[in-house]
Parts: C-alpha cells; sequence; structure tokens
C-alpha cells in the first residue's frame, strides 16, 4: 500500500506544475497534511461495504487516500473543475482504485437521482462554512447515513450554526472529534475537527438551492 502512496505524491508533484492542485509539494509535508490528515477519518468508516462521495475532492483528499487504506469502499469524488478530473483519472487509472468521477457543482449533484440520497457516507475537506456544507452534501447522504466535515480547530462555533441548516436537511449535528498531527522540527501542530452530521430523514425536494439562491439568501439557518 505504501508504494501507492508513493505514486499518489509524485503524480500530485508532477501535475502540480501543469495545474493549481496543492500549496503542499514537499514529499512529509504531502504525507502530514494530506495523506495522514486524510485518514482520520478512516476508524469513522463503515465496518462493512459502503459506497462514499468526496464532495469537492480537489486532488482527490479524503477520498482517494481512504480507498486506498479501505478497499471495502466504493468511491465516487465530485468536482467543479473538469482538469481535476482529468487528474484524478490518471491518478486512480495508476493506483488501480476503482472510482466514479462525476463534474458538477454539489448543488447541482445533490439534484441528480443518481446521486441523491445514494451514499453511506459524504465527506468533504472544504473550506466553506459548515451551514453551507450541509446543503451541498446531506442531499447525497441516504437516511441512516453520516456526513462527515473535516474542519479546522475553532469548528465548534461552526458546528452550533449548523444545527438549524441540518435539520431543515433531514440531518442532526452528532460527534465531534479532535484530532492532532504533530509536526517535525518544530513545525506547527495540525488539529483538525471532525464533525459528522447524522442523516435521519430525507431532505426535501427543494434543496439544495441554486447557487443563485444560495449567494442571495445566504446559507440556511
Amino acid at each position: 500500500m505504501l508504494d501507492r502512496f508513493d505514486r499518489y505524491a509524485a503524480l500530485l508533484v508532477e501535475w502540480n506544475q501543469k495545474m493549481n492542485l496543492t500549496a503542499i509539494t514537499s514529499p512529509q509535508e504531502i504525507v502530514r497534511k494530506h495523506f495522514v490528515d486524510s485518514l482520520t477519518l478512516l476508524p469513522l468508516l463503515p465496518e462493512t461495504a459502503f459506497r462514499l462521495i468526496d464532495v469537492g475532492t480537489g486532488a482527490g483528499f479524503p477520498g482517494v487516500a481512504l480507498a486506498l487504506a479501505c478497499p471495502r469502499m466504493e468511491l465516487t469524488l465530485l468536482d467543479s473543475l473538469n482538469k481535476r478530473l482529468l487528474f484524478l483519472r490518471e491518478l486512480c487509472t495508476a493506483l488501480a482504485v476503482p472510482v466514479s468521477l462525476i463534474h458538477a457543482r454539489a448543488e447541482e449533484g445533490g439534484r441528480q437521482p443518481a446521486l441523491r440520497e445514494q451514499f453511506d457516507v459524504a465527506a468533504a475537506r472544504a473550506v466553506a462554512a459548515l451551514p453551507t456544507l450541509c446543503e451541498y452534501c446531506l442531499p447525497f447522504v441516504k437516511p441512516g447515513g453520516v456526513f462527515w466535515a473535516m474542519k479546522g480547530p475553532d469548528g465548534e462555533a461552526e458546528a452550533a450554526a449548523a444545527a438549524p441548516a441540518a435539520v431543515q436537511l433531514g440531518g442532526r449535528v452528532g460527534r465531534r472529534i479532535r484530532t492532532a498531527l504533530p509536526g517535525e522540527k518544530g513545525e506547527e501542530t495540525l488539529e483538525r475537527l471532525l464533525i459528522s452530521v447524522d442523516k435521519v430523514s430525507s431532505t426535501p425536494p427543494k434543496y439544495p438551492r441554486p447557487s443563485a439562491k444560495i449567494a442571495k439568501q445566504g446559507p440556511l439557518h
């Protein structure tokens, strides 16, 4: 498995010279800030076969990293930029990772019957605030499933702000799990708050709202 992570890092650096995939390019930092960070979700995943969608996947984090360590997972990667999907297609082929690639904005994908409430797990490492992320991600999750948001150490305030939005979308803010990845030689510790939003009922048909309406009206509250 480790050689596949090495190959992942090499392809990431190679493609990053052609397009902006990551600001992190040193091998040690790729391992810590991308691979190990992504794998903090691993012990929280279902113990039997399941489907996961990585929303706004970018360079494949956390989805591809999790797939390398968790072969029982059926992976879908969603991103709005086609050039990123070109990288991900080559990456997953090189790593022999079965994957479905979706070129769409999250608020569009969540309305597609083939994607809506079809996944046991949604995950996002995106920078949007959690109330907005809930509207992007919960429509993909089937009732009984879970959305995991990978937030910074100050995510508690976001979790509180997202509670009303989650309820409107058929969800409920659940666990908060703190992780810390120590740095080397005086580097800062990478802290993260993993927040679960459990899907307790189907998302009403009016959600997710179109992007223009989200921009105009703001997050659900």
